[in-house]
């Protein structure tokens, strides 16, 4: 992947493999997924096998797809049965918000003992909730509200990526561009040497008319771009993983362990990793 731009609290700071980093996945419907998705989670859990040095667990309240027949988060029909159960934990819901996640997160984090969060959201405020002031402000408050569970804790946020409402919906658009000012400055104003903040790039060349199947939600190339956003963003800030490789396709109708990486007894993926 290209080097990418990253804001960052602590432009500096570099921080090592800690032993056992538990990361949660945060987001909307882009992150939760629908039955059927391999989901841009999948894809991180892929990176992390491949390239995090020492052991880590994705962690989390929820593991399900959003099932769109019964409107429902029930599905657990990922394209690749074999993804570890304990590896598609989550904190993300189809039609959630920072709005919705702001009151939640401090019992999760306390409760999963959270390291790094790896956070999308916004899109779907502005859509239907909050304008991007409000939106914002809903971000600081969610921060505010996992320090408050661990003082320590990480947080690498994803800017919004207008969607195909954007081209046609000029003031929705200039909406999404002002949270992405707003999501910077709450970055550079919130910025803490113990618990830095980054926010990535866009990822590199996404384009919502071949990276997304509906204009909004990510496909197989672009799940590997928003995980290839998180994971270049930790790298390059933190030293944490490597730059991301992405992984090929399987060539037919996944089952079992088709398009799993070799197991690697020197990771821990399920969830005994100890607050840091």
């Amino acid at each position: 992947m290209a080097q990418v731009s990253i804001v960052t609290s602590q432009a500096g700071a570099m921080i090592g493999h800690d032993d056992a980093m538990r990361f949660m996945c945060v987001g909307d419907s882009m992150t939760i997924g629908r039955a059927g998705d391999f989901t841009w989670r999948y894809r991180m859990w892929q990176h992390l096998e491949s390239a995090f040095d020492g052991p880590y667990a994705l962690v989390g309240p929820r593991t399900e797809l959003y099932d769109t027949g019964t409107g429902t988060p029930v599905s657990h029909e990922y394209a690749v049965p074999g993804f570890p159960a304990e590896a598609r934990r989550h904190l993300a819901g189809w039609g959630e918000g920072w709005l919705h996640m702001a009151p939640v997160i401090e019992a999760t984090v306390a409760a999963h003992r959270v390291d790094v969060l790896l956070v999308s959201l916004g899109l779907i405020d502005l859509g239907f909730y909050t304008d991007s002031e409000q939106t914002a402000l809903n971000a600081r408050a969610f921060i505010a509200a996992a320090r408050a569970a661990n003082p320590r804790i990480r947080c690498v946020l994803l800017p919004v990526i207008p969607n195909i409402r954007a081209e046609s919906d000029a003031p929705f658009a200039a909406e999404c561009h002002r949270l992405n000012e707003l999501l910077a400055k709450a970055v550079a104003d919130l910025g803490e040497p113990m618990s830095p903040i980054l926010l990535a790039s866009r990822p590199a060349d996404y384009d919502i008319h071949t990276d997304t199947y509906d204009g909004t939600h990510p496909g197989p190339s672009g799940e590997h771009r928003l995980a290839a956003a998180f994971a270049d963003a930790m790298h390059q800030a933190w030293g944490l993983g490597g730059p991301y490789r992405g992984m090929a396709e399987p060539s037919a109708p996944p089952s079992g362990t088709a398009g799993l990486p070799e197991p690697r007894p020197d990771r821990t993926t399920t969830g005994q990793a100890a607050w840091s």
